[in-house]
């Protein structure tokens, strides 16, 4: 059966209190929305917003620990280099004093003691070199592993969860090479 002209036009004609146009404004739901977006706006304000500037206030305190220490590492990697190089600059004043004494020996005994002290001055260098070597490489992995760790505490706290495992640290650590390498 079809329906009546007169049940389509009850069908079709809008509820009370809406809107027959989309341009039309409706005071009652402009009230309400307003009144409940103060009421969470307070809420908000009220019991929301400390909690997160608490948050952010702590992380930034920690960042800059972080940094100051990073700082403080840096100096103290710069002060090993210059005394390895005081070291190296010693190990050199050493072999030219020993050249010095070598050169009053007596005539048969020259040319030994010129090549003994070549030898130790080859030794001394090599050693410094090493020294300052292992002592760079050290403090490069201080400072690596110190930025993993920063890398992955800064990237836990933007993703939301704790970066702890193997593989986390060996993804910043061929990265942080990777960079190494560039510069």
């Amino acid at each position: 059966m079809m329906p009546s002209v007169s049940v389509l036009l009850r069908l079709s004609e809008t509820p009370a209190g809406a809107p027959t146009s989309p341009f039309e404004v409706n005071f009652g739901l402009f009230f309400w929305t307003w009144l409940v977006f103060l009421a969470l706006l307070f809420l908000l304000k009220k019991f929301a917003w400390p909690q997160i500037m608490g948050a952010v206030e702590a992380r930034e305190k920690r960042l800059a620990e972080q940094i100051a220490e990073t700082a403080r590492l840096q100096d103290e990697a710069k002060r090993l280099v210059e005394q390895s190089q005081k070291a190296l600059g010693d190990a050199r004043g050493q072999a030219q004093t020993l050249l010095a004494e070598a050169k009053t020996q007596s005539e048969r005994e020259r040319a030994a003691a010129v090549e003994r002290t070549k030898a130790e001055q080859d030794d001394l260098l090599a050693r410094a070199r090493r020294e300052i070597s292992a002592e760079r490489d050290r403090a490069i992995g201080e400072l690596r592993r110190e930025a993993v760790d920063l890398s992955l505490a800064a990237a836990s706290k933007l993703v939301g969860e704790r970066l702890d495992s193997e593989a986390d640290r060996k993804l910043v650590t061929g990265y942080l090479a990777t960079l190494g390498e560039k510069h």
